[in-house]
């Protein structure tokens, strides 16, 4: 059985990685709604019976070494094969409200990340079907790739989430609506379930 291991990325400490105060008031802390969402799905997998724990447990940012360093004496302990690493983040453009939709990376060439990351676009396309689906450029698979150090350094399949876009009005409302919430929740805990399924 795999062991699932979900990263919320950056911390309260991280400067900036947050939305305007929108019209109404909200704003979405990427800190807060990545553990707010990583919490739920850890709670969601273990009731589930599959075996899931957060990375990063505080509420400060953890630097990415340690963040790798947490992973990897894991994968030492359980077999790295054994081991699905999920790292959660809302996305943001350069340029404000000009970026929008759903995206997951992996690290660069083929590995067996990008096979599950192809589930986890199949669960977004249902989940996030009023949004664009951001898609890589690989004919194989459709996730994007990148040297991200938590994709990169870690030992075991790594997946990197970019859950719609804080900066786009559209996108943020959704992510902090109930709807938007369980829509991410059930996204990522619909897709690590079908992974832990595979024979």
């Amino acid at each position: 059985m795999k062991k699932i291991l979900i990263d919320c990325g950056h911390g309260k400490n991280t400067p900036g990685k947050r939305s305007p105060i929108w019209k109404t008031g909200l704003q979405l802390f990427e800190w807060a709604y990545n553990r707010e969402i990583g919490k739920k799905v850890v709670s969601q997998l273990q009731e589930k019976g599959i075996l899931a724990t957060l990375v990063v447990t505080e509420d400060d940012d953890i630097s990415l070494a340690q963040r790798v360093k947490r992973v990897n004496e894991i994968c030492e302990q359980v077999g790295k094969q054994n081991v699905l690493l999920i790292s959660i983040h809302c996305n943001a453009s350069v340029k404000p409200n000009t970026g929008t939709g759903w995206e997951a990376y992996t690290s660069e060439g083929e590995t067996k990340a990008d096979e599950y990351a192809d589930i986890f676009y199949k669960h977004a396309m249902i989940k996030l079907s009023d949004f664009k689906i951001r898609k890589g450029n690989s004919v194989e698979h459709l996730n994007k790739e990148a040297r991200f150090a938590i994709l990169v350094h870690t030992k075991c399949p790594a997946i990197l989430t970019e859950n719609l876009f804080m900066d786009n009005e559209k996108d943020c409302l959704f992510l902090l609506s109930d709807a938007g919430k369980k829509a991410i929740i059930d996204l990522h805990v619909d897709a690590i379930t079908e992974i832990c399924n595979l024979k």
